[in-house]
């Protein structure tokens, strides 16, 4: 990942975080205001929050980088294998989910244990069809 991507990747984490600290803000400004909220205890707070956001970004940062593949079009090309009989639908084995399938029109039946490729996804169906031994 290059310098310019990984600062991207910190600006985009930062804004997101901001909308919450200064919600906080707020509250703990209100709560000093009317109800004699110890100060040192906001400013307290406040630091607390903004190291939370520091000692999670590394865990969240591959959610905040762009371009990454996720969703459909992770599972669209996926391999798997087939957890019960595909004549014409029954399940399959990606990864370690389960989802049921269809096959793609044109495609023989496929017998447990057989490779499969996905080659769309409709709703929560995966549309399969089988992977030849050639590949």
């Amino acid at each position: 990942m290059s310098a310019k991507s990984r600062s991207r990747t910190l600006v985009r984490y930062t804004l997101f975080q901001i909308p919450g600290l200064i919600l906080l803000g707020l509250a703990l400004a209100a709560a000093v205001r009317w109800w004699d909220f110890p100060v040192f205890a906001a400013y307290g707070l406040v630091a607390v929050w903004i190291a939370k956001d520091v000692i999670m970004y590394p865990i969240l940062r591959i959610a905040y980088e762009a371009g990454g593949t996720s969703g459909v079009d992770a599972i669209h090309g996926a391999l798997g294998v087939v957890t019960q009989a595909l004549v014409p639908a029954g399940y399959v084995r990606l990864g370690s989910e389960r989802w049921k399938a269809e096959l793609a029109s044109g495609s023989q039946a496929v017998s447990v244990g057989s490779a499969i490729r996905v080659v769309e996804l409709r709703g929560l169906t995966l549309i399969v069809e089988p992977v030849s031994s050639a590949e």
